[in-house]
């Protein structure tokens, strides 16, 4: 048996505990590479094979599914064995011969003899043509939208979610979908009050931000060049000065903190803090203002992150274990963020098992939170106030309706467009959609609504 130790191990145990106990494999992975102590080398090719056959899984399934003769009786190991090899054949740069041979080789340590001969048998048929042609077969006769969900490896109502969103054409629609698909960059924040984008970008192999002037970006090694990518690598990661965090999730925080409010400031509210990394960012910003910070949190795994996230942060802060839903503070609050739990639609860079978890059912049951909260963010707001209504979904379901109906319900509050408070971001508006294709940022979603002055 060969060593658990080697790429193709570590990501099918990856595999299967995304699919067998539904762990994230953005946390899985690097704890195992970690633990297993895998060097640089297999450690880039398990991360790749691992997210990249998760993004991929629907266009595999596919073509697994043309070749193999007993996919009923399949069970959850075989196929992601046979998904490993797959993405190996028709996504990456492997000699078929190499990729076959490490397969069944995988598959003979994980599951015996006998499936080694069926995923041996499987993954030669499926060598016999390139995805290109695999694409052209197994297309025949669907609509645009399965086509695209074929081709890009998405559930077709994902595709049509983000086409109205997004409300562009055809190559438009390519383009997001095609983003969603790329690894996303290791994006890093200076969190303010404990360090500058000074400090950031002194450190080796770092480079500014597009858009957030707190970010930098972690160069990736190219040919013989040879460093560490992981973060943690970095002792200001460690010490909680500088946060690993999307650059869009990075304006969601600037812009409730820089959009402007009438009068005096003494208190912030995160209503919805888990992770922390938003909280890190208004916590900081906040302690400028000469305002207290207050942080929402119902699970208490995400709250201590969202306290660990605070350790060092300035000024006064709190961290309270609580639905905001229920939240009754006595005091109202000048800027208060909800970044709403939602189906995560526009961070599947991140996250790629997630594309395959959520269901259509699940968007009326979020959008129903989403407006809960909101509805309740409106009480804890004074006048003059603004509250950030964000999400990291672009469905019009989570975005534009919420708002919308929001608006239409209060009529004391008002939108506050986001491109006058974040100018320098292309293509914004009254509010904020990002584009991972166009600002290679999650697709951050982003209303400032503002409670009208009292006359």
């Amino acid at each position: 048996m060969r060593s658990s130790n080697s790429s193709r191990h570590v990501a099918f145990d990856v595999l299967q505990a995304v699919h067998v106990d539904d762990a994230y494999s953005n946390l899985i992975l690097p704890a195992l590479l970690d633990q297993r102590k895998v060097d640089s080398r297999d450690a880039g090719l398990a991360t790749e094979l691992t997210y990249g056959t998760l993004r991929r899984q629907g266009s595999l399934d596919a073509v697994i599914d043309a070749c193999a003769s007993r996919t009923d009786s399949m069970d959850s190991a075989v196929r992601d064995v046979l998904r490993l090899g797959a993405y190996q054949l028709l996504f990456m740069r492997i000699p078929a011969h190499a990729a076959v041979s490490e397969t069944v080789d995988l598959a003979r340590d994980v599951h015996g003899v006998g499936s080694s001969k069926f995923v041996n048998a499987v993954l030669r048929k499926i060598a016999a043509k390139s995805w290109d042609e695999w694409f052209a077969e197994l297309s025949v006769g669907l609509n645009k939208d399965d086509a695209m969900s074929l081709e890009f490896s998405y559930p077709v109502w994902v595709v049509r979610a983000i086409s109205g969103a997004y409300k562009t054409d055809d190559e438009g629609l390519r383009g997001i979908l095609a983003a969603g698909n790329e690894p996303a960059p290791v994006s890093l924040v200076a969190r303010p009050g404990q360090a500058t984008i000074d400090d950031l970008l002194n450190l080796p192999h770092i480079a500014p931000g597009r858009w957030s002037p707190l970010a930098g970006t972690m160069i990736r090694p190219v040919g013989e060049q040879s460093w560490s990518t992981r973060p943690g690598d970095i002792d200001d990661v460690q010490t909680n000065r500088v946060g690993v965090q999307d650059e869009g999730s990075q304006l969601v925080a600037l812009a409730v903190a820089q959009v402007s409010v009438d009068g005096q400031e003494s208190a912030w509210l995160d209503m919805c803090a888990g992770p922390g990394g938003k909280a890190a960012i208004l916590a900081g910003l906040a302690a400028e203002a000469g305002a207290s910070f207050t942080a929402l949190e119902p699970i208490e795994p995400r709250a201590h992150l969202v306290e660990n996230s605070l350790f060092n942060a300035p000024g006064e802060h709190d961290v309270i274990i609580t639905d905001a839903r229920e939240y009754s503070p006595g005091k109202l609050f000048d800027r208060i963020l909800i970044d709403a739990p939602c189906t995560g639609l526009g961070a599947l860079r991140r996250r790629p098992e997630a594309r395959w978890r959520r269901l259509p059912s699940d968007v009326p049951v979020l959008a129903a939170l989403q407006q809960q909260l909101l509805a309740h963010g409106s009480t804890l707001v004074r006048p003059g106030g603004v509250i950030g209504y964000a999400t990291c979904s672009p469905h019009l379901a989570e975005t534009d309706a919420i708002v919308n109906d929001f608006l239409r319900k209060h009529q004391d509050f008002e939108l506050v467009p986001v491109s006058e408070v974040l100018p320098t971001v292309d293509g914004l508006g009254d509010t904020m959609r990002l584009r991972p294709d166009v600002h290679h940022t999650d697709g951050m979603f982003l209303a400032l609504l503002r409670r009208k002055a009292s006359d």
